[in-house]
């Protein structure tokens, strides 16, 4: 499995008499900045979709015999042609322009800066009553306008009258409501025309701030559209990924992908349920706006139903609950999505507990006597349905499955004589806590990510898939240590400060052709915009170190507290064998190539003539073995006993080794 690029076709050109390569489609004024040539422009702006309104960019260029002018900003080069960037037309043209912006604007700096660049020095020519003698004068540009449109989805700038009556304004001339004063519109201005008039939260620093604020809101304009489509689809768009990277869990995590699943994923979602097609409400201002909504949807059961409403999502989680439980329907989707709103149910939760709810009646361990009549077998819709509408009403078999799957076990073992080994395999939680919606069983980072997480397997602390199975950026224990310690704090550290994750983690600047769109948590650029945030808003400098020991006082604390609640050493950190690997001979046989090749070239064993079972008990022993050899180097990375328990020695580095805190561990050492 790879996630390497593809090589990308490019085209050759003439630009003054000289070769240069261009990737074709990409706009002419980029292929000759790139190649290190200069070209004048007032209106371009590398971050913004490029208008032609300036045209000093002006080229002339040959095709099939042909020559005439076009505006190389947003002149996509398809195929060879010959430029000619300072031929008589053009200079002639240039000079023309900057000499009618000299004449208008005499005193802007970026007017003069233009001027002396195309050779234009009568600033008399065309004067006229028109002439603004400001030198922070707005040169209609456009900057503004594309900003708002483009970082923060909102048209609350834009111009208004026609020729020399043209001019900025908000609608009908009045303070727009929806302006949040992100301040986007003056950080691209090049005049200083807009002006920041006041910081309402106070920061130290508001400058800094929005220096690497407007890094995150670059990067989302111009890169999301290729990469995750997070401002189209939300993170609906991982189902997608997940089902071709046999990542999505299937029947209680038993598979990765469906046949199915193009009933669900964030194509037939954009298609034909998202309605919103504006910036969300989680945070006005957001360049990402990654929550979307379905409009009018008719609810078809419940207290609610033949009502229309707005159901806000679904985001992935919930939809690969869906696929978790077998239910490839998009209204179905919908429906759960949006019941579980309005009861205040976990998404997450309800679809783990049903799935493994699911699997038990289908291998016999409970039945309709048990379930109030109800079949639920994987793909059963309207019976989910009725245990979530039951579970709200506090009714039913929905009471038993409210409660989840830790008590569900322990039901079943005491009053149904389960086989306690068996649901203990596929019960997919730990310290409680329902699994979060991944397949975790080719990825040792992620099965120690969710089963080491203070908090139980949520990925806040998890997310490691991508860079261990898929790229193998951490072959080693070690390095997989280095991530289980990293991650999880770094992640931690966003709660902490209030801030979305997402716009860390989820696009890669052009500039770091090394990383990929998984792997983007760890561009270097990324980690520096959010230290800024800090020492923007504090006057605190804050380097990796000191940011990451912020989150390990609360990690560290948060695991001493599931110590001192009877949740926080080593038993407690083993998964579900569910989450390593397969429990069941479909399971091992759906991936046999996998296994059977793992088998013999990983842990050496010569499989011929071994049943499917005989496989499946050395593949269990092999990746036990390895699950509990990452648990002990990622807990001597974090400083913690060989039990997993905060040492002395981590707690008086960290500045926590209270009396009481030392009270409540000093018995594990």
């Amino acid at each position: 499995m790879s996630a390497q690029p593809a090589t990308v076709a490019r085209l050759e050109i003439t630009v003054d008499g000289r070769s240069v390569h261009a990737v074709p489609g990409t706009y002419l004024l980029k292929v000759l900045q790139e190649a290190g040539i200069t070209i004048p422009t007032l209106c371009h702006h590398k971050d913004l979709t490029p208008t032609g309104n300036c045209r000093l960019c002006t080229c002339e260029i040959e095709v099939r015999g042909k020559k005439r002018l076009v505006t190389s900003c947003n002149y996509p080069v398809r195929e060879p042609i010959a430029v000619a960037t300072q031929s008589p037309r053009v200079q002639q043209h240039r000079k023309l322009l900057a000499e009618m912006y000299l004449g208008r604007w005499p005193r802007v700096p970026v007017i003069q800066e233009v001027a002396r660049a195309c050779g234009a020095t009568d600033a008399e020519r065309f004067r006229s009553e028109l002439t603004d003698e400001s030198p922070t004068a707005c040169i209609l540009c456009g900057h503004c306008v594309k900003a708002c449109e483009e970082f923060i989805q909102e048209r609350i700038l834009d111009f208004a009258g026609r020729g020399i009556k043209r001019h900025l304004t908000m609608p009908y001339g009045e303070v727009d409501p929806h302006c949040i004063g992100c301040t986007s519109c003056a950080y691209v201005c090049p005049t200083g025309a807009i002006k920041i008039v006041d910081d309402l939260n106070g920061p130290v620093d508001p400058v800094l701030i929005r220096d690497h604020g407007m890094k995150i809101n670059a990067e989302m304009a111009t890169l999301d559209r290729s990469q995750c489509c997070m401002r189209e689809v939300g993170t609906a768009n991982i189902v997608d990924v997940m089902d071709a990277y046999d990542l999505l869990p299937v029947h209680n995590y038993r598979f990765g992908k469906h046949v199915d699943t193009p009933n669900i994923d964030s194509k037939r979602l954009r298609r034909e349920f998202f309605t919103q097609k504006m910036p969300d409400g989680c945070w006005n201002g957001c360049s990402m706006a990654c929550a979307k909504t379905i409009d009018g949807f008719e609810l078809r059961t419940g207290p609610y139903r033949g009502q229309k409403v707005t159901v806000d999502g679904p985001e992935y989680e919930t939809a690969a609950g869906a696929a978790n439980m077998g239910c490839f329907d998009a209204e179905f989707l919908a429906e759960y999505n949006f019941y579980c709103d309005t009861y205040g149910i976990d998404t997450i939760s309800f679809a783990t507990t049903m799935a493994f709810v699911m699997e038990a009646y289908e291998a016999g361990v409970i039945t309709k006597k048990h379930t109030g009549g109800k079949e639920l077998r994987f793909g059963a819709t309207s019976e989910t349905l009725a245990v979530l509408h039951e579970m709200a009403a506090g009714s039913g078999f929905g009471v038993d499955v409210g409660k989840g799957v830790r008590w569900l076990k322990e039901k079943w073992v005491r009053e149904y004589g389960a086989d306690r080994a068996f649901l203990q395999d596929i019960g997919m939680e730990v310290k409680g806590l329902e699994y979060s919606e991944y397949v975790s069983k080719e990825s040792l980072a992620q099965q120690a990510g969710y089963a080491m997480s203070n908090k139980g397997p949520q990925h806040d602390e998890a997310w490691l898939i991508f860079m261990d199975m898929v790229n193998n950026q951490i072959p080693s224990f070690e390095d997989k240590a280095e991530a289980l310690y990293y991650f999880p704090l770094f992640r931690t550290w966003f709660g902490l400060m209030g801030l979305c994750k997402l716009i860390w983690n989820d696009v890669v600047p052009a500039d770091n052709k090394k990383y990929r769109p998984q792997e983007a948590a760890k561009v270097p650029g990324h980690v520096l915009n959010f230290q800024k945030f800090f020492e923007g808003m504090t006057g605190i400098p804050l380097d990796e170190k000191t940011m990451i020991d912020q989150s390990a006082r609360v990690h560290n604390l948060q695991r001493i507290m599931s110590y001192m609640l009877g949740r926080g050493t080593r038993e407690h950190d083993m998964p579900p064998y569910r989450a390593v690997g397969p429990v069941t001979r479909e399971e091992y046989e759906s991936r046999q190539d996998r296994y059977d090749k793992q088998l013999v070239e990983t842990v050496g064993v010569d499989i011929a003539g071994k049943s499917t079972e005989q496989k499946m008990a050395l593949l269990r022993e092999y990746r036990e073995a390895q699950y509990n050899k990452v648990v002990d180097a990622a807990y001597e990375r974090r400083g913690w006993t060989r039990n997993g328990v905060p040492t002395r020695e981590r707690l008086r580095e960290l500045g926590i080794d209270l009396p009481e805190i030392v009270a409540v561990v000093k018995d594990a050492w």
